[in-house]
């Protein structure tokens, strides 16, 4: 049983092949919260092992909560079990946020890699935790950017990328794949409480969602998600490319007059790309629409509702911004 090579095994085998994912002969850093999906993709890897020619291990984030307590010791045995290296990360005083703990997570992964020269770090997101992504940021009022914010892949630092290679399956089926296997799956008992809305989404809107509206609601939401990243992926191209002629050399001014033969997609997202210089972090939806609203403005039009005492003032042709 131990060697089955399952439909499961050929999906993935043929996902990395049509999309190099994960190059042969690569290190790969594991992931492992010790739950159904990374163990899941921890057996996958190591099947296909012997095909790809990876150097794989494991790494595992404690957040040092209560709710935490054994799975350092319990996801260590795993890579014991398997032969592969381990890496420890264990947080102090770590707020009780989901928020927070992916943040901190994400850190300490990348940390592991740069100090054992790991190029790719993976995770066992799913099809079921993309579809609940997208629900979470429609109701926080996300546009297209997050609500295709989960996807294939995506650079943490310019020489680490994160890999998400279970992205098509759903939690039904890691979870059918690690009965299978026999695979000792944590019960995460933080899953289960309510107060996240994550959990909620998942325990609630999803079963509703499937019984009242859709029973392939993951799948419809996954597509979707699929296909905003393609256009994402275009628009922030196009606005990129229009910032540099948008954007004065001299000093911190935007040509309106370019700006106005845009459309208001691209608008919003030049304003965008551009505003983390002048306000030193990324800009709400409200902020982008105050300078929006300055491209027809009449002269000395402006708006102050920027963080950090900065204003945008128009000056004729420009958008000027003053700190």
């Amino acid at each position: 049983m131990k060697n089955r090579w399952t439909i499961f095994h050929a999906r993935l085998h043929q996902t990395l092949r049509k999309t190099s994912l994960l190059p042969k002969k690569t290190k790969i850093l594991i992931a492992l919260s010790g739950g159904q999906d990374s163990l899941c993709l921890t057996k996958l890897l190591l099947d296909l092992q012997p095909k790809w020619q990876w150097t794989l291990a494991i790494a595992h984030c404690d957040h040092g909560w209560l709710t935490d307590a054994g799975i350092s010791a319990h996801v260590e045995e795993v890579a014991i079990n398997h032969n592969l290296p381990f890496y420890l990360k264990v947080a102090q005083n770590l707020k009780e946020t989901e928020a927070v703990a992916r943040k901190w997570r994400y850190q300490a992964l990348v940390e592991i890699a740069k100090e054992h020269n790991f190029k790719y770090i993976v995770t066992g997101h799913t099809k079921s935790d993309r579809a609940e992504t997208f629900l979470y940021n429609l109701i926080r009022g996300a546009g297209s950017d997050g609500l295709s914010s989960l996807s294939w892949q995506r650079d943490l630092t310019p020489d680490i990328q994160l890999i998400r290679p279970i992205l098509d399956f759903t939690r039904r089926e890691t979870l059918e794949f690690c009965q299978q296997f026999g695979l000792p799956i944590w019960l995460d008992v933080a899953n289960e409480n309510k107060k996240y809305a994550r959990n909620r989404i998942r325990g609630d809107l999803i079963p509703y969602l499937q019984d009242n509206f859709n029973p392939q609601v993951e799948n419809s939401i996954a597509q979707t998600a699929e296909l905003l990243k393609a256009d994402v992926e275009y628009l922030e191209t196009q606005a990129q490319e229009l910032l540099i002629k948008v954007k004065a050399q001299q000093d911190n001014r935007l040509d309106r007059y370019i700006l106005r033969d845009v459309p208001l997609a691209l608008q919003r997202r030049i304003i965008r790309q551009f505003l983390p210089q002048i306000i030193q972090k990324n800009p709400t939806f409200a902020e982008v629409e105050a300078v929006c609203n300055l491209i027809f403005a009449p002269n000395k039009s402006r708006t102050s509702t920027l963080p950090g005492k900065a204003i945008a003032e128009v000056s004729g042709q420009w958008i000027i911004f003053y700190h």
